[in-house]
């Protein structure tokens, strides 16, 4: 038995959910409700390996009365008194590794996918041989790389603590007495990227391969067939967020045959969704976006409000382009370094590139917006070599939530950037500060109680504490952080961001520093944006948010009830790593398949070329920058420029990873043409245009031809990850969606290498046109030093 409130009449329940075969060819008919009160993609949910609370609002954003849950019978429920949170608490052994929450609205019933957790206890030890520390703590991938959150007890002269998480494998290192240090007694290591080496743990079983693969096989009118690869206990399947029962499909042979209900509103976008498990494991999941009561099979039929089709832009608005100069007013200080000024770039300028047809040609479809709020006229900051203040060219320091500065532009020249987008097909999202403002903004001048505590109660200064304080720190001593855990913060804030998409009509939001704000701010947000955005006007918005850390904190942000994505720096990192030989492609395989496992295999997370927080990829790729020296100073006391032009061929293997792999690429503006720096200020140079050099040219046509091709590519957007081979100088791996595939190819070699593997598709062109052949199903192909090549079919 399952645990089932009976609110409602047992026959309108049954009423919700029957279905029927059709005389049409087995079409299976659904009922289904005419107004969707979960909107988008219901997230699944991941249970803890107790209690799991779950906020009703975050899936269900409307004023409604839930009038039934469903669970299964291993999991017990508890709804609050006020009908806001819901309590499962695993009470048996026997819960499956996937199961279904159903809530049920009216008559309708949602289904959400529960995993159970898989997390283990680990102890992990240090012996100090004798020697006596005071501290021992650990900092690794298993607490978000910070040792105040692990401290180490002494027993019996060893160092010990214990770790409950998920098997897998985890770099670390210990801090000893504050001093970082391998694990002396565990001889397994790896490359940083940045010159050092950290320690590898493994933990539970980290074989994969016996763990089911679940693959689109192909498709016939109003059917689905999936095979699978490995054994498979049960197939879960959602249609629009209702559960799919087993009168859907069938198993015939080894594949699945899964009925694509009849649908009144299939005029709409609907999403088929697939998992499956067995005693090793959790698939794979599967997304198979369905057009007019059909799988959809032409790119064509893609809109912007497609998110997966996402292709975005970041345009740094001072340092893209300059559309007006009768706003230029750099900062009037001498204590500014030029560098650290305004350049002139504005929302003009932006707009004049939307209509020059620049993004349309290379590419994109979605812009990003730097912030583009009232900052402070005056200059603050110091860096000491050379000694420079700051002007606030960037837009990251507030001094109003509403109001457009003047450097930028006007109201009415941004309503125009948008809607000239619009009529482009091309979404703008714009980039939102809200975990703190400048000291001189209005709100903290009366409200200074709404800040937290520049000190700390040891007394030091709570500035740049990013992990042990990263809910409270300030990013400077003038940038007061705002308390969003309190109700009249979080609703000023929310309610400021809501504002720019009604006056604007904005696609979205990317979010500045995501992990430094309560969660609380985020679901407020996101349920303003559905219940006076999404639902009323039948739009969709698309957030993106910015945490460095693990998996783990990144994806708590990533749900129905936050944000959409985040960017995934830690795939940047091991990218980066691999094609600039300071690690192997195999790590890099690795954290592609950790990211699928927390964000979904067809996660919208953004796979960046670079930030405005980094060195420009190709100065480290070049050898103009080293990974082991500090960025931000060299690019304020040397040219930082590109030392050899290998960096170039290094720029477009990049740039093909992130425009091949799950999630969504995203270009920061210069990575086209492969603009060097240093880190900030060095790496916001102003845009060029004009008077590229050969080897710019020819990297912008690469990356052009990449994001064309992958905006034609179902399998780039929708299809599985397949990983073929990794090593230290080779990759290859596939995407693949019902019968298209993807082959990327990267060889990594300082010289010309022939590369073998095993394809089952005999049709396949060259998109760089190299030459390949295919004999018994074994592709062969010779690739020049560092570059690759895709095949497709």
């Amino acid at each position: 038995m399952k645990n089932l409130i009976p609110i409602l009449l047992l026959s309108i329940i049954f009423y919700a959910t029957s279905c029927k075969n059709s005389e049409n060819n087995n079409v299976q008919e659904f009922k289904f409700s005419d107004e969707n009160f979960i909107i988008g993609l219901a997230s699944p949910i991941n249970l803890e390996t107790d209690t799991t609370i779950i906020f009703i609002k975050d899936y269900i954003p409307q004023d409604v009365e839930i009038t039934g849950i469903e669970t299964h019978e291993a999991i017990q429920y508890q709804l609050s008194g006020d009908s806001l949170q819901i309590k499962l608490k695993i009470i048996s052994d026997d819960l499956p590794k996937l199961s279904f929450l159903k809530l049920n609205v009216g008559w309708v019933e949602y289904s959400i996918l529960l995993k159970k957790s898989e997390k283990i206890k680990h102890k992990i030890t240090f012996n100090p041989k004798g020697k006596e520390y005071r501290t021992v703590q650990i900092k690794g991938e298993m607490n978000a790389w910070n040792p105040n959150n692990t401290n180490l007890s002494l027993n019996k002269g060893i160092w010990e603590t214990e770790f409950e998480i998920e098997p897998g494998t985890y770099q670390y290192l210990f801090v000893v007495n504050g001093r970082q240090m391998l694990d002396p007694e565990n001889p397994e290591k790896i490359s940083n990227g940045m010159g050092g080496f950290n320690s590898v743990l493994k933990v539970g079983n980290v074989d994969k391969s016996m763990l089911p693969v679940i693959y689109t096989e192909s498709y016939e009118p109003n059917v689905l067939n999936i095979t699978y690869k490995n054994n498979v206990t049960e197939l879960l399947v959602t249609y629009r967020n209702f559960e799919l029962d087993k009168s859907f499909f069938n198993l015939k042979e080894d594949t699945f045959q899964i009925v694509i209900p009849s649908d009144e509103n299939k005029k709409n976008r609907a999403y088929i969704r697939i998992w499956a498990y067995n005693d090793y494991g959790i698939s794979n999941d599967l997304l198979i976006p369905i057009q007019n009561g059909q799988v959809l099979t032409d790119a064509k039929d893609l809109t912007r409000t497609d998110f997966n089709s996402t292709i975005l832009y970041n345009a740094f608005v001072d340092r893209f382009n300059d559309g007006d100069a009768s706003n230029n007013r750099p900062t009037k200080d001498r204590a500014i370094h030029p560098r650290a000024n305004f350049h002139g770039g504005d929302i003009i300028g932006i707009t004049k590139k939307i209509e020059d047809g620049y993004f349309k040609d290379l590419g994109i479809n979605t812009v990003w917006v730097s912030p583009i709020v009232k900052n402070p006229e005056s200059a603050w900051g110091m860096y000491p070599n050379p000694r420079t203040k700051f002007s606030a060219y960037h837009g990251y320091w507030p001094i109003s939530f509403t109001l457009i500065d003047d450097r930028f532009g006007t109201e009415e020249e941004f309503k125009h950037l948008v809607e000239t987008a619009h009529k482009h097909n091309m979404n703008v999202l714009l980039d939102i500060v809200a975990n703190h403002v400048h000291k001189n903004h209005p709100v903290y001048q009366k409200h200074k109680d709404w800040a937290t505590n520049l000190y700390l109660p040891d007394g030091s200064l709570n500035t740049e504490r990013w992990d042990d304080h990263r809910l409270t720190t300030w990013f400077d001593v003038f940038l007061p952080t705002l308390d969003l855990s309190k109700p009249e913060v979080y609703n000023m804030l929310s309610d400021s961001a809501v504002y720019w998409i009604e006056k604007y009509d904005l696609d979205g939001f990317r979010h500045d520093a995501t992990k430094h704000i309560p969660e609380i701010f985020w679901q407020t947000l996101t349920q303003k944006i559905k219940t006076r955005i999404v639902i009323p006007q039948n739009r969709t918005i698309f957030q993106i948010g910015e945490t460095y850390g693990s998996p783990e904190l990144i994806s708590s942000y990533v749900n129905t009830g936050q944000l959409d994505a985040q960017f995934d720096f830690n795939v940047y990192d091991a990218a980066v790593a691999a094609v600039t030989g300071n690690s192997s492609f195999e790590n890099l395989a690795r954290v592609l398949k950790t990211s699928q496992k927390y964000y979904g295999s067809n996660h919208l997370m953004g796979n960046i070329t670079g930030n405005q927080d980094r060195g420009r990829f190709i100065s480290y790729a070049s050898g103009s920058l080293r990974f082991d020296e500090d960025a931000k100073l060299a690019g304020w006391t040397r040219e930082v420029g590109v030392l050899d032009t290998v960096g170039y061929k290094k720029c477009a293997v990049l740039n093909a990873i992130v425009s091949t792999i799950p999630g969504i690429p995203v270009i920061f503006y210069g990575d086209e043409i492969g603009i060097p720096g240093g880190n900030d200020p060095d790496n916001r140079k102003m845009m060029r245009f004009d008077n590229l050099i050969k080897e710019e040219k020819e990297l912008k046509n690469i990356t052009k031809t990449l994001l064309h091709f992958r905006k034609s590519s179902l399998p780039l957007m929708y299809g599985d990850l397949q990983i073929i081979r990794a090593g230290d100088d080779v990759f290859i791996f596939s995407r693949t969606y019902f019968d298209k595939t993807v082959y990327l190819i990267i060889n990594n070699n300082e010289i010309n290498t022939e590369i073998n593997f095993d394809a089952s598709e005999n049709k396949l062109k060259a998109l760089f046109k190299t030459e390949f052949t295919i004999n018994n199903n074994i592709i062969k192909i010779t690739l020049e030093e560092n570059s690759f090549e895709i095949l497709s079919n």
